[in-house]
This record gives C-alpha cells, structure tokens and sequence, in this order.
C-alpha cells in the first residue's frame, strides 16, 4: 500500500472562503531566520509560530487589518495589512533596547521553574481523564470524515509541463490551503458516515459503517487501506501520538516538560468559559516533537482547543509538514467531549519550500451523542468482511441529511472535476502506472487477467543460472470470490521450465470458509523459516538472488501439491486444515545431499522424499485490521500480534509416503512501541519433531546467505549449518529511531536511524535421526546448536538517503564451524516515513 502512495508522489514530481492571508519569513537584523516566533492578528486569539526556518503562514475568516511579530530580546513589529492577501512577507526584528513589561514575548529556553504554563500543565496532568463518553456505562455518537488528497505547490511551470498537457482544465480552479498557503488540486475525495456505539462495562466498541461515497481512485481498496492505516486514531492527552509509525511526544504528556517549553501567552472567553492559551515548542531539534498551542479551561483544566505542527526538523520522510487541530466541547467538570479533528499532512520528497508533493487531508466531526442507553452484547460482535462498498454507496439525499459538516464550493466540483478526469485517456495512462508500481500486476480488463508480479521476472541461483518467470491471476474485482493464479518459468542453465498452479475460493463470506488447492513444481532454497507455510506459489528471495555470500548450492527440487480448507468461528482467529504431497530431491545432486538411509531401497539410500502430510493450523492476530470481503483481504494496520500453533503429520503409506511422523510448532511475535524510544519487534519460535525422518523433512535452522536484511533469519549462517528436531528461536530487533543520533551534532541533519537486534536459537538433532540421514553427510554436515545457544547481535543505521539501511552482523559463538562467517554486512531498500 505504501508502494502505491509513493509511486504517486513520484508520478505527479478549491475555494477555502477566508478573509484575511498572510504569509513569508521572520528574520533578524543580520537576515538570519527566527524560528518560533509568535505572529498573530493584532486584538485576536488567532495567531502561529514560525517554523525552524522562519516561515509562517497564517489565515483568517476575520477581516483583520494588523499583524503582530514577537520574540524575546527583539522589539515588536507591528505590520498594518495594506490588502486582504499579503504574501511573501518578509519582516526584520529589531533587537529590543529594553523590556516592554506590557508586551508578553516568548521564545527561546523556558524556566521549568516558577513557571505557570507549567503549573497548568501540572493541573491537567491531575484532572487527566479519558475521552468523556468513558464516563458513562453505554455511549453512542454520529461519526462523519471526509479524507482529501491535493496535489500542491501549483504553478505555471507545473500547468505547462508536458505531463499534464491536454489536461489543463483541471486547473481552471485553484485555491490555497489555509495551513501553508500553497495553491493545491484534489484528485482523490471519501466521504464516510458512521455510527458508533460502546459499552465500558463491556469493554466492546463497534462502529457501523451506513455511507460511504468515493470519487478519484474509486474504490481502490490499496488506496483505502493505505488512507486508514496512515490516519489512525489518536488521543492528545496520550503521553505519546502515533503518525506514520513513528511516536511524537504529546505537548500534554507527563515527559512534556522535558521535551518542550512552555509559555502562557494569553486568557480569554471561549464559549463563554475562560481559558488559558499556553505556547510550546520544542527544546531540542531533530526529535519527533511538535511546535503549536492550546486553549485550556481555567477550572476544569480540560482542553478547549488544540493546535500540533510537526517540526520541520522532526526526523520523519517524506512529509514536510503535519498539522492537527482538535476542537472539545466542554460539558461540566467531568465530561468533555471531542467535536472536530482535522488533520493536514503535506507529503512530499524533500523539506524545500518551493517543493511539490501531495496534501493528505482528513477532517472527523462528531455528533448527537447519547448515553446510558443499554444495547445487547450481540451488537457489539465484529464484522469479519468490513467495508462491503457497494452496499454502503449513498445517494446525495443521504448526504444532505447525514454530513455533520457541509462541503465548500469546491469540494462539491471534486466528485464532477475527477469523474470527468477518469475519461481521458492520458490520466488513465498515469493511474495504470501507478497501480502496476504499486501492485506489481499489470491490469488485461477485457480479460480480467492481471499479468505479474513484474518484481518476479527475473532471478538467479546456481542451479538454474539466469531465470525468467511469467505469471497471471484472475481478476474480476477487488472482492473476487474466487481466484486463480499460475506461474511458468525456465532456467537458462537446466534448460528446464518450472510451474506453479493454484486457486482460492471463498465458500462461505460470513465464516470465512475458504477451499484452496494448487500445484508447484520449481527448484527453492527450504530452510529460509523455522515456521514454514504451505503457500504453494510462495518462494523465498533466497532462491533468486544475483548476489550470495559463499556458494548457495543448497538447492531442492520440489514438487508440491495441496489441498486446504479454512475458516474463521471468531474475528481474527482462523483455523487451517488440509494435506500436502510434495517430493523432494537435492537440485545439485553434487554439492549437496539429501540422501537418506532405507532399507527397501537395493542400494540402501535413497535420494528422493515421497511425502503425505496432514496439517492442521491454528492462527491467533489479536488487533487486526483488513479491508475488504473476497477471497483476499488487504490488512490495514501493522501493529497487531501473531501467534501460531501448527500440527503436522506424516502417515507413511498414503500415496508412497515414506515416513511417520508428528511435529509440533508454536511461535509468537508482537510489536512494541516504546513511546519516544522507538519500536521494539519481537518473535519467540518453538518446534519439536516426533518420530525418525531425513534431512529433506527437519528443522533447518534459517541461514542469510545473500546480502539482504531478513529479520528472522540468521544473516551469519550458511543454509543447513544447523539442523534440528527440536529448537528454541528467539528474535529481537529494536529501531530507536534516531533518538540518539539526533543528539550528535554532525550527525543531526542526516536524520539517521539506529537499529540494533540480537537474536538465538537453541536446538538438538536424535542419535537417530542423524544415523538416518548419515549418506547426507558427505557434503551437508550435521550439526545442532545443542551444547550452546548460537546467538547473532547487530548493529544498524537506517535512513542512509533516506531509502537504505545497512546491518553490520556479528557472530556470538560457533566459530570454529568449517567456514565460519564472524562478521557480514546486510542491507535493505525501502520507503518508510
């Protein structure tokens, strides 16, 4: 999903009514910036700070005719506004002579003593209080958000370039946004009304999803998903507020007076309450913070109104600014209740003013609460296929009735402006661009095929030499009942083609009762997870990679066939049965071995694996969230758990099967986010065989032999340097997020990340099983990390250009090993914020 938002930004490198505009640079005498000045309407609580390089900009429905710039140590200025848009301002502080003692002035360090922005702060730390509706045994409310996506930084090089040529009529209608001031183009609108209800004694909370409307993208459901996962909910009186998998630091958290200033700059009348207005910003650069101010009752220390701009130093990608605004209603001296939030995201490819990017808009009204009012439990049970579209798509009279906040004049003309957008040609050209970047398929309608995945063309390994791989799935839509998907590909050194086969099909939507079956026969790398899948058409990066360390000949020719039947009896809980048959056979029969002894065999050993297997499964994502309701859904968050429990047995006999046996498999992973510290990725693997099988059929330890960073692999293991039937895996791998790096000083505006992991397994291998597959021996030793946990530690820096990270791996032990690697270097492509 993130794939596709990126390949638009790339891709593509309305009237807000409002009376008053300004904008530009504070600067010194010396033409240097000032950042975090205080600029207002002069006899107004409406006002902003600069950013970290003196820029601002500030708008205004008021009619207001002087502007007022403040810092400490500098003489006030005050601006008479000649004309109601004023931009590209550039206004000179003078240093102050003296102290003007009825001017409040704020800027630079903050006393933590003697300071009453700070014993407000510490006011509202007591009178703290979950949301308001929490107060109350049952709770309901009417939802309503509209999620926008802009194109900005609009201007006459950009309208008479040659992507946008024959398209010139979208930009008849511009305007500029109220948070920067840059002219922006909508080309992506949803509308969504909902009703939420909750019960605290229950501790359940569902919310029905009654209209939906979409224009830009359709319903693209990548796009959607994406646009959930990258505005999740949040709460200001949170220590920490998560946005693109990063924690900020509250201005209202217990931590705050360590992180920011505070200043109280102002009291006055809202709603007929007087409040004090508090400034903060923070104390240190680089770090995930924000700079803004909050309005803050006088008795019930609840927050009126709040305003959070990211730093433009925050060490976050690809997004230049983000802004949110959060209206309360206070009640009484217990409740307050949220009303609005809005959220603008400005997203682009680097922090330059002049640069082009996207807007990421979302605005959430709440209304009509209600409370106390008893609903059966049966209410609150989760939908397992949410967001069913088209049975939610409104017509405009539902619109009118349930928007609990109406459109502006150029937010009606989107839904017109990019319907007629759809019909030309050219725009069709870039959105099938997009999506093939972003999906990897390329879009047959009048087939109902998609081609791919084009990441998949083409590959290496020493079995098969140069490799080039075709593929194709059905396609009808994004909640295709059923779906087919198949594969070929020839190695130009075996002179052999491969296949791979294989079919879904969704039986039941309301218990997620799903037949799936297929076919692969292909050479892979095993060994790659202790925790292995039967995805038939599954295949590891190891199997095609153009570099390895050392020779990755531990190659298997497979034959895999399955049959699988699963279903869900609760939300995010599955449970998998079904059987396989697969054949197995050493690819180099020269460098590697998978014979094993059998004395029904005339020569006593045998080379290849006939295997029948029983698999039963059961699948734990406690927190999940996906979109969708066909044979494949789209997952929407990456924040949840996993645990698996998986059965496997083997029954000689059944269709040649050679052996008997039963293994047993557990892991567990969770992530963790650690507030400011960053997030912590866990996974515990435990697995024990029962029974006497071959190499081909045991536990390998995973191996990296390439020089890709794969976190539950081993990245200073050969593949088959050890085998188990019984192991203990731990994983740990923490991304501190630059906390530290951001407080070097030469390091600072890199913006680098520090990541470091330490990982071990634990495992032992039977007298025997070893005698078993004693024939293997002669080229693939084996070896169980039994005497002693075999452990890895890394260190690594992420952001490099802000696409690579790099891993620099250590061996803890096993040294003496034949070809024991102490030290690799691993690395990862990407873009994450």
């Amino acid at each position: 999903m993130k794939d596709i938002f990126f390949a638009i930004l790339g891709l593509l490198c309305f009237t807000v009514s409002a009376q008053t505009k300004v904008g530009g640079i504070v600067v010194d005498e010396l033409g240097e910036p000032v950042s975090f000045a205080n600029v207002f309407f002069k006899n107004s609580t409406e006002g902003t700070i600069t950013n970290d390089d003196g820029r601002f900009y500030l708008e205004s429905e008021t009619d207001y005719t002087t502007l007022i710039v403040s810092f400490i140590g500098y003489t006030e200025y005050e601006l008479e506004l000649t004309s109601k848009v004023m931009y590209d301002l550039t206004i000179t502080l003078g240093e102050a002579a003296e102290q003007l003692n009825e001017v409040v002035l704020i800027a630079g360090k903050q006393s933590k003593k003697n300071n009453p922005a700070i014993d407000i702060l510490r006011k509202i730390w007591a009178k703290k209080r979950q949301n308001g509706v929490r107060q109350f045994n049952q709770y309901a409310f009417d939802k309503y958000e509209k999620v926008e996506f802009d194109l900005n930084t609009i201007d006459s090089a950009l309208i008479k370039s040659k992507i946008f040529k024959g398209l010139e009529f979208v930009f008849q209608d511009l305007d500029t946004s109220r948070i920067t001031g840059k002219t922006y183009l909508p080309i992506f609108l949803n509308e969504t009304f909902s009703k939420v209800y909750g019960d605290n004694k229950l501790k359940e909370e569902k919310e029905d999803v009654l209209g939906n409307k979409n224009s830009g993208f359709e319903n693209n459901q990548a796009i959607i998903a994406f646009v959930k996962d990258l505005y999740q909910e949040y709460d200001v009186y949170d220590n920490y507020l998560k946005f693109f998998d990063k924690s900020f630091t509250s201005p209202l958290s217990r931590t705050g007076i360590d992180t920011y200033n505070y200043a109280l700059r102002d009291s006055a009348f809202i709603d007929n309450k007087w409040c004090y207005n508090i400034v903060y910003y923070p104390r240190r650069k680089n770090e995930l913070t924000f700079k803004g101010d909050f309005w803050v009752n006088d008795s019930t220390y609840a927050i009126k109104n709040i305003n959070l701009q990211v730093t433009k130093s925050a060490n976050i990608n690809w997004v230049k600014e983000i802004y949110i605004e959060q209206d309360f209603e206070v009640l009484n001296d217990s409740v307050f209740l949220l009303k609005r939030d809005y959220m603008l995201s400005d997203f682009s490819f680097n922090k330059k003013e002049e640069s082009r990017g996207l807007y990421g808009k979302r605005t959430t009204v709440y209304d009509n609460y209600e409370f106390n009012v008893v609903r059966p439990r049966e209410v609150y049970k989760k939908d397992r296929n949410p967001l069913d579209v088209n049975q939610i798509i409104k017509d405009d009279e539902f619109w009118e009735k349930n928007r609990l906040e109406s459109l502006n004049k150029d937010e009606k003309g989107i839904y017109t402006l990019l319907d007629t957008l759809k019909t030309v040609p050219k725009f069709k050209s870039y959105y099938n661009i997009v999506s093939i970047l972003g999906s990897g398929y390329v879009e047959v309608d009048k087939w109902n095929l998609d081609l791919g995945s084009v990441y998949d063309f083409f590959g290496y390994n020493s079995a098969e030499g140069p490799r080039v791989r075709i593929g194709a799935r059905t396609y009808f839509g994004q909640n295709d009942p059923w779906r087919i998907e198949g594969y070929t590909a020839y190695g130009f050194t075996d002179h052999k083609f491969k296949h791979g086969l294989a079919g879904k099909f969704l039986v039941d939507r309301n218990s997620r009762f799903i037949i799936s079956g297929g076919n692969r026969r292909d050479i892979e790398q095993l060994g790659v997870s202790l925790t292995a899948t039967n995805d038939v058409l599954g295949r590891s990066i190891a199997s095609s990679s153009l570099l390895t360390v050392g020779a990755n000949n531990r190659l298997t020719n497979i034959n895999l066939s399955a049959l699988n039947f699963e279903i869900e009896p609760l939300n995010n809980f599955k449970v998998s049965m079904g059987g396989t048959f697969r054949t197995l056979s050493s690819a180099l029969p020269n460098d590697f071995s998978l014979d094993y002894v059998d004395a029904e065999s005339p020569t006593g050993v045998s080379s290849e694996i006939r295997q029948f297997d029983f698999n039963a499964l059961l699948l734990y994502t406690p927190g999940k969230k996906t979109i969708g309701y066909g044979v494949e859904r789209r997952d929407v968050n990456d924040t949840y758990s996993t645990l698996l429990l998986n059965f496997t047995k083997g029954t000689k006999g059944v269709l040649g099967s050679d052996f008997d046996y039963s293994k047993l498999q557990f892991s567990y992973s969770q992530p963790w986010q650690l507030g400011g510290f960053g997030r912590l990725m866990s996974t515990v693997e435990l697995g024990k065989t029962f029974g006497e099988v071959p190499l081909g059929l045991l536990s390998v330890v995973p191996g990296n032999q390439t020089f890709f960073s794969n976190y539950g692999s081993f990245p200073n293991l050969d593949f088959y340097e050890f085998v188990t039937d019984t192991y203990a895996s731990v994983h740990l791998q923490h991304n501190f997020n630059g906390r530290f790096f951001s407080r070097i000083p030469f390091l600072r505006k890199m913006n680098l990340r520090e990541i470091v992991a330490i990982r071990g397994v634990w495992g032992d291998l039977s007298d025997a099983n070893k005698a078993l597959s004693a024939p293997a021996t002669i080229n693939t030793p084996l070896r169980a990390p039994s005497e002693k946990i075999y452990y890895e530690y890394s260190f690594g820096i992420g952001n490099i250009f802000k696409v690579f990270r790099l891993d620099f791996n250590f061996r803890g032990n096993y040294l003496d090993n034949p070809d024991a690697r102490p030290f690799g270097v691993t690395g990862t492509f990407g873009f994450v914020f």
